[in-house]
């Protein structure tokens, strides 16, 4: 469980949803009612949660869980871990999700869950009992056929597991494993699962290099935040024949012109915790990152890095976003007037619910695929998404973001329109 922090900015995520969201619906010409129902989440759920912690003294925490859309089926979104969470973000995550399952085309509508709270500084018992609180708070939300979590940042399989025991409490003792994706393969994970978003960055931005006319071989590349989504994003570019320069995490980053060897430090984060104290390059900050003159910048890790204040300096050629929301609203149009092409979030992480839709599946089937089908099968259909957003970008004279917004939102409002009149 991996957190970065970066500098604080003033953008709030939910505002740059809501205006990439407008911009697409202007594009399609949205009828009003699309407009009042999409802009806003169908029902948000907040839980104070009691929690006795080791020393025995008593701590609440404040926990969402925000389903925006159920258009295209049951809500589907990851569950976060982290000081900052609070209901504006979790509300742009969760629409996020409803237009990333639109883009892939997942029979998924969008949700997201959140506690605020600092699990780096909790014991592994304190979040096991939060966990298992939060569940029993939603316990009439979460559902395999209603709505179903995920791992997010500061969360990770375990917790997913203790998701899935207390759910089976709560349903009379069943065994309901489809209530959760990324959990363990002895729950009933997927193989692939965990480094399927890594994966998605990579062969999306692999694609789009090659609309490019950019060799992989001439390629630089930065990756920022260095979790679960950044470390296989680099190690993948790597085996492709980037040149991954610099990485960073929550406590800063290193940079090496000569490429910094991914399987050396993998092993060390695995063994250490983080990049603290990894030396394989000079000391740089998370900040100075994000402008290295590099051809591909990855960031990450959290929402809101890229904003006005530094978008101008940014140097790398393509910018492919394997966090949800790296890039606030107000710097697309610096980027693009830069010519920077972007892979934005809705398309360029998808491979993670691709493959928790296929881990749902196997669990609805009770048949499992084996990691050759699960990555052939994610690679194709996060191609066929990828060439429809590009094909839009095309036609309409936009970026990969707007275009890719104008997919997403065009499904989910015909299947919003196909509901009927009375649609809730």
């Amino acid at each position: 469980m991996q957190e970065l922090k970066v500098q604080e900015t003033v953008a709030n995520p939910y505002e740059s949803m809501l205006a990439r969201f407008w911009q697409a619906a202007d594009i399609l010409n949205l009828n009003d009612r699309a407009r009042r129902i999409l802009s806003v989440p169908e029902r948000i759920f907040i839980a104070y949660i009691p929690i006795v912690m080791d020393d025995g003294r008593t701590e609440v925490f404040e926990g969402y869980r925000v389903v925006h859309s159920r258009a295209l089926g049951p809500s589907k979104g990851g569950i976060r871990y982290a000081p900052q969470v609070d209901l504006d973000e979790v509300k742009a995550l969760a629409a996020w999700m409803t237009w990333k399952c639109g883009v892939v085309s997942l029979p998924y509508g969008g949700a997201k869950g959140g506690i605020k709270c600092e699990p780096y500084n909790m014991s592994a018992a304190e979040l096991e009992r939060l966990t298992r609180a939060y569940t029993v708070a939603m316990a009439e939300v979460f559902g395999p056929d209603t709505d179903i979590p995920a791992p997010d940042m500061g969360t990770n399989p375990q917790v997913m597991a203790w998701i899935v025991d207390e759910y089976q409490k709560l349903n009379g003792k069943k065994f309901i494993p489809a209530v959760v994706t990324g959990k363990p393969l002895e729950m009933g994970g997927s193989l692939g699962r965990v480094a399927a978003t890594g994966r998605g960055v990579m062969h999306t931005g692999l694609l789009t290099l090659s609309k490019m006319g950019l060799k992989p071989s001439d390629c630089t590349v930065a990756v920022q935040g260095f979790g679960n989504v950044g470390s296989y994003a680099a190690e993948l570019l790597s085996h492709k024949g980037l040149k991954v320069v610099a990485i960073s995490d929550r406590f800063g980053g290193l940079y090496n012109e000569k490429g910094i060897r991914m399987g050396d430090a993998i092993k060390y984060v695995k063994e250490h915790g983080s990049l603290e104290g990894y030396k394989d390059g000079d000391k740089i900050t998370n900040e100075e990152l994000l402008t290295l003159n590099v051809d591909v910048l990855v960031p990450a890790a959290v929402e809101n890095v890229i904003t006005a204040a530094n978008a101008a300096n940014i140097k790398a050629k393509l910018i492919i976003e394997g966090a949800n929301g790296p890039t606030a609203a107000e710097a697309d149009a610096i980027l693009e007037d830069k010519g920077i092409v972007v892979v934005p979030d809705i398309l360029a992480n998808a491979g993670g619910v691709i493959v928790s839709y296929f881990e749902w599946v196997q669990n609805r089937r009770g048949h499992y695929y084996t990691e050759e089908e699960v990555n052939s099968r994610a690679d194709n259909q996060i191609e066929r998404a990828f060439m429809e957003v590009y094909d839009t970008a095309q036609i309409h004279k936009i970026s990969l973001r707007k275009a890719a917004y104008v997919v997403g939102i065009r499904r989910v409002a015909t299947a919003l329109q196909l509901h009927g009149k009375y649609y809730s």
